[in-house]
């Protein structure tokens, strides 16, 4: 089983509908945690991580083989919970920062959420040192896409990222900082490749989970 931690219930639709798709079987369990990206905003990331450790705990404590933690915000925290907690942990953005290292040196990130640029940058740049690559990340604050967002407006929120996208020029690569801006990519006339995070983020879990169910069998079989 893969649980997912979101700060938003926008995301559980979007990954159940990835997983039929791409990855039919597999187990996952929702966790909404909306409240530790409010937090994380008005305190920084730090002040929430030992709560993200708690949750990463308690997924794995119950039979989670793997976890996803779908938050930009607070997906380092995430991940530092896994040696703790005894399961492998994956933000869901890092999939997409090695694909846009692997793209060209020039980066520029997308983000609806002023606490989502800073992590992202940092992802980045530490997928940059373990490729040997050198990268130059630049950094775009959608206006007003926020509030479209908290107003409900998905549409107009996706809009606003894709104009913004389409927007940005000297770039070889697009990063689209949040989970919650993939749809923009079907919007975005950039001439750019634009990248989001939750189909590469799942495919990577899953592969995680799989690879753990292989460990388990084999314990099981005596090897």
């Amino acid at each position: 089983m893969l649980v997912l931690l979101h700060t938003s219930p926008v995301h559980v639709p979007v990954f159940d509908a990835l997983r039929d798709e791409g990855h039919p079987g597999l187990g996952l369990r929702h966790v909404v945690a909306e409240e530790l990206l409010e937090r994380a905003r008005a305190a920084g990331p730090a002040a929430v991580a030992g709560d993200v450790r708690a949750r990463v705990r308690e997924a794995a404590d119950g039979g989670a083989r793997a976890v996803l933690c779908t938050c930009s915000t607070i997906g380092e925290a995430a991940e530092a919970a896994a040696s703790e907690a005894g399961v492998p942990v994956l933000r869901v953005d890092r999939p997409m920062a090695g694909a846009a290292v692997a793209a060209g040196p020039r980066v520029t990130v997308l983000a609806a959420l002023e606490s989502t640029l800073r992590p992202t940058v940092a992802l980045i740049e530490e997928e940059a040192d373990r490729a040997g690559r050198t990268v130059r990340v630049r950094t775009v604050l959608v206006e007003g896409a926020w509030a479209r967002f908290d107003a409900g407006d998905d549409a107009g929120y996706v809009r606003r990222v894709a104009d913004a996208a389409d927007a940005v020029t000297g770039a070889d690569v697009i990063v689209l900082a949040q989970a919650s801006m993939a749809p923009a990519e079907r919007l975005t006339t950039a001439a750019v490749p634009v990248l989001s995070s939750p189909r590469p983020g799942l495919d990577a879990a899953a592969a995680l989970v799989r690879a753990g169910d292989w460990r388990v069998a084999r314990r099981v079989g005596g090897e």
